[in-house]
């Protein structure tokens, strides 16, 4: 297959221009320009908010005047993460893609089709003048993956819908009516430096080659965090040889809403246990690679000398390896709610280590879709971290998303996709978080679901999209948009 063959064109001629402009989150203005310029030179009702949010307004095509207003609704900023050994600046750069078998990718970054494919898919109906269609508003939020900032600073009438088509969703088939909130936490412990004991050798590990992931849709899925397996290892060396490992430094993670894929520390050891460390270290590889032989197959551990450095003082560096030791990651709960098919309901994810020279930064992320347990899980992380000495942050975070018991534009997207598809699509909540959560707060008579395209990958550079589902779900969309009900 060639990029000329991909369908439907309209969409991914749409894509191709998106991913040529840089839109790290935070810095989506390239994009806003865009999206300014490319509304108002096709004469439609084009707003940008004070937050940065953009809406496109299109009157209905020719005998749907009377249908209610839809809201389709995408977000205009992507991760941005990147192998390490590829040459790549997200602020500069487009995004070089690829075609492999069914699937679209990216060169060694992330594809961006989260959300970009989304974006996309709204210019594409906007730019359209053959699809039967109501009044419609395009509306495309900034700075959704790091924090949802233009859902949370959009103010309350700036949309103007009865319903709402949320394109953020990576399960073709599947539709979204509920989703998770979230908040993230920090905690940072104070430390002092000295010069290592006389004699000492250093040496550096790391591991990379995880698998990863997006730390809400794969966080049942068992795979390795590369923070935890490196501090299990610094919790049985500090513990097998007492008072003779000093840390200098820990570093891993990226991105707080990731599960992180690789990481390193260095270490300061007396020289006659240099080879002892080496060789509990190859012992600890092999057990882990055994727990992860399904979820991560591709891991790569290292170990080295490396150069001498200050360490930390060695109080303030064990409170923090038994912190990391005892900190909870992964699912800490299931759904009781039968509607919602026993998906996670409240989780955490270790996503970043940062050592500087007076500090260690430990970021992490819990989501939940019982606000009352997201509490309580981010009162379990700061327990911890306080017990063992550091000062401890929570963000504002965002609501989660609650399940109608009747929705009009669930019956209506379940409907079109029977007819479309001869099949009953799968209605579930997801346990990342959706800006729907947030829109449900300031428009709480707005009806909303979510779906959209097949990805896989999200939020690392293994990120890509299954062609064929991208045909599927505009076929579906424009199902449902002659569909909608009159006022």
């Amino acid at each position: 297959m060639n990029k000329s063959d991909l369908k439907p064109a309209v969409v991914f001629e749409q894509f191709a221009k998106i991913n040529a402009i840089p839109r790290p989150s935070k810095r989506e203005e390239k994009m806003i320009e865009y999206l300014v310029d490319w509304g108002k030179s096709r004469g439609l009702d084009t707003q940008v908010d004070e937050t940065g949010n953009v809406i496109i307004r299109k009157g209905a095509t020719k005998g749907h005047e009377n249908m209610k207003t839809v809201i389709l609704q995408s977000h205009m900023d992507m991760v941005c993460d990147k192998l390490v050994d590829i040459d790549f600046d997200f602020a500069t750069d487009a995004i070089r893609t690829k075609i492999e078998g069914e699937w679209l990718t990216a060169d060694g970054t992330t594809l961006g089709a989260d959300d970009g494919i989304g974006c996309a898919i709204e210019l594409a109906i906007l730019d359209s003048t053959d699809i039967e269609h109501g009044p419609i508003e395009c509306v495309f939020t900034r700075d959704e993956e790091t924090g949802l900032t233009g859902a949370m600073g959009m103010k309350a009438g700036f949309m103007t819908g009865s319903y709402l088509i949320n394109l953020d969703s990576e399960d073709e088939g599947q539709m979204f009516v509920s989703c998770a909130g979230g908040r993230n936490t920090t905690a940072t412990f104070s430390i002092s430096r000295h010069e290592a004991a006389p004699g000492a050798f250093f040496l550096r590990a790391q591991l990379k080659g995880l698998n990863g992931g997006h730390s809400g849709d794969d966080i049942e899925k068992k795979r390795a965090n590369a923070i935890k397996i490196l501090g299990r290892f610094l919790f049985n060396i500090i513990k097998k040889y007492p008072g003779k490992i000093q840390l200098a430094e820990f570093n891993s993670g990226k991105l707080h809403n990731a599960i992180p894929r690789d990481g390193s520390f260095v270490i300061a050891v007396p020289n006659d246990l240099k080879e002892n460390i080496k060789a509990d270290w190859n012992v600890f590889a092999t057990d882990v690679e055994d727990e992860y032989h399904v979820t991560d197959t591709h891991m790569q551990w290292n170990m080295e000398s490396t150069d001498a450095m200050p360490v930390i003082d060695e109080t303030v560096a064990c409170r923090f390896i038994y912190a990391l030791q005892a900190v909870d990651n992964g699912v800490y709960a299931i759904c009781q709610d039968e509607a919602l098919g026993g998906m996670v309901e409240t989780s955490s994810n270790i996503a970043s280590i940062r050592t500087t020279t007076d500090s260690i930064e430990m970021l992490s992320s819990q989501r939940s879709n019982v606000m009352s347990n997201l509490d309580n899980m981010c009162n379990t992380i700061e327990a911890t971290f306080v017990l063992a000495g550091a000062e401890v942050k929570h963000s504002d975070g965002y609501p989660a998303w609650k399940m109608r018991q009747k929705s009009d534009i669930t019956d209506i997207t379940v409907a079109a996709y029977k007819k479309l598809f001869g099949k009953d699509p799968i209605v579930r909540g997801i346990h990342a978080g959706l800006e729907c959560g947030l829109f449900s707060e300031k428009y709480p008579e707005i009806d909303m679901i979510s779906f959209g395209p097949t990805l896989r990958g999200v939020h690392t550079p293994d990120e890509k999209i299954l062609i064929p589902t991208v045909q599927m779900v505009w076929n579906h969309l424009l199902e449902i948009l002659k569909n909608i009900p009159t006022k």
